[in-house]
């Protein structure tokens, strides 16, 4: 069956680019997996990874292994990590921007001064600063100072487990200039991971952001113990609520129905592998956002992101009940079988 399916996903390698060197922000769990994508892509080129631990480098380096994030799997040889931002940077032909949302702005403000003006940053990550309501795409130019500086995201339903273990994946490739989008798309594209394009970044950035609350949610529906009508409800009418809002924020509709949106939020709402629908499943069980927070190693940004966006939805006059329902019980006003019934008691209306 994969071989007979293999040609829909070979990529035409006369467009790849062919850099010497790739870096990647950020060893964790998403980092290495694209990291793997990168250097399964262009075995020729060297991928480092900069870190902070030295543990984490050294074995990397030496056991060709991630002793912290996605420990089953070898490492190709191309890759080794460093905790030395200079090394890291230093000659890269693309940087891979693999760091939480919240965290990006402070990260690449810190490196700036090493990464060379006409270096495209490929952003992995899918969230809104708290802090400034901004989208990634305007977080990064301002982080270094430079309006104009050539920012491409990746994004879409890719577990970094299954990107890991080859698993067949379609993503979307954003950025607002064409040519540097159809870079970025050759770049990564491999036999099992096939790149769509498009130059609607807003369209992608809201999306990959906005569902993650929406899977918050779905977790929540399956942590309370209902069944697959529930889920089902839950999943249509949160796809509405990422529409609705997203267009008015500048997504374009198609973008929205696409592999960044609609694509992503059915991965994550289903599956297990989700960070932020395991915060959901733990919520409806009955656990505190507090204790769900401390013992997670990665961040789940549906949680902060939840927050952004419900300021944008009243700010924008888009109603958006389950947003609304999960911010409260992330805030601790309402437990989630108080949210349910909240939700089901609003006044019927016309299908939206």
């Amino acid at each position: 069956l994969f071989e007979s399916i293999l040609p829909l996903f070979m990529c035409d390698s006369s467009k790849k680019p062919r850099p010497d060197k790739v870096a990647v922000l950020g060893g964790g769990s998403f980092g290495t997996a694209l990291a793997t994508l990168a250097a399964r892509a262009h075995p020729e080129a060297s991928v480092v990874i900069l870190l902070r631990s030295e543990t984490d480098r050294d074995s990397i380096n030496n056991n060709h292994q991630n002793p912290s994030y996605m420990t089953e799997f070898t490492l190709l040889e191309n890759i080794t990590a460093t905790t030395d931002p200079q090394e890291a940077l230093t000659g890269a032909g693309f940087i891979i921007n693999a760091v939480p949302a919240q965290n990006t702005r402070s990260v690449l403000e810190t490196h700036a001064s090493l990464i060379e003006e006409d270096i495209p940053i490929i952003c992995t990550s899918k969230g809104i600063e708290l802090s400034t309501l901004k989208l990634m795409s305007e977080v990064i130019p301002e982080a270094l100072g430079r309006p104009g500086h050539p920012v491409a995201f990746f994004s879409g339903p890719s577990f970094a487990k299954l990107l890991m273990a080859e698993d067949v994946t379609a993503v979307v490739v954003a950025a607002e200039n064409r040519e540097l989008a159809e870079q970025v798309q050759h770049l990564l594209a491999t036999n099992t991971v096939r790149t769509y394009l498009t130059t609607d970044v807003i369209g992608v950035e809201y999306g990959g952001a906005l569902k993650n609350v929406i899977a918050i949610a779905a977790g929540m529906v399956e942590g309370l113990g209902m069944g697959a009508n529930a889920l089902a409800a839950l999943v249509t009418r949160g796809c509405s609520e990422l529409r609705r809002l997203a267009v008015k924020l500048g997504a374009k509709p198609m973008t929205v129905a696409g592999l960044s949106g609609i694509g992503d939020l059915m991965l994550t709402c289903y599956g297990a592998q989700s960070r932020n629908r395991t915060v959901g499943v733990r919520l409806g069980k009955g656990e505190t956002m507090e204790a769900i927070t401390d013992s997670m190693a990665e961040v789940a940004e549906g949680v902060p992101t939840t927050q952004g966006a419900c300021v944008l939805a009243e700010r924008e006059g888009v109603d958006v009940p389950i947003m609304f329902a999960v911010r409260d019980v992330i805030d601790g006003k309402k437990t989630p079988q108080e949210a349910l019934v909240h939700l089901m008691s609003l006044p019927l209306k016309e299908e939206d």
